[in-house]
């Protein structure tokens, strides 16, 4: 079962990660690990990644087909800390 220091961690680990990816890899449903990372978010450990520029993981969202589609992928980062 993932935990938010495990949400934190996985995050901080690939530098940017894809919701889907990481509900894999901690073992959790999309519901609970995107309310941990919203809580995340709040206490300003991760951002979500809107721009598609910016947030796609593979960097090729321009050639992708699913842009059409109006691509769903959701991105988290590691909030940089200054």
């Amino acid at each position: 079962m993932a935990s938010l220091l495990k949400v934190r961690d996985t995050v901080a680990l690939h530098g940017r990660i894809e919701l889907n990816q990481l509900c894999r890899e901690v073992n959790g449903s999309p519901a609970m690990v995107l309310a941990m990372l919203q809580r995340l978010e709040q206490m300003g450990c991760v951002e979500k990644v809107d721009d598609i520029e910016n947030g796609c993981v593979s960097g090729s969202c321009k050639g992708c087909p699913e842009t059409s589609k109006n691509c769903e992928t959701v991105v988290y980062q590691a909030k940089s800390v200054h």
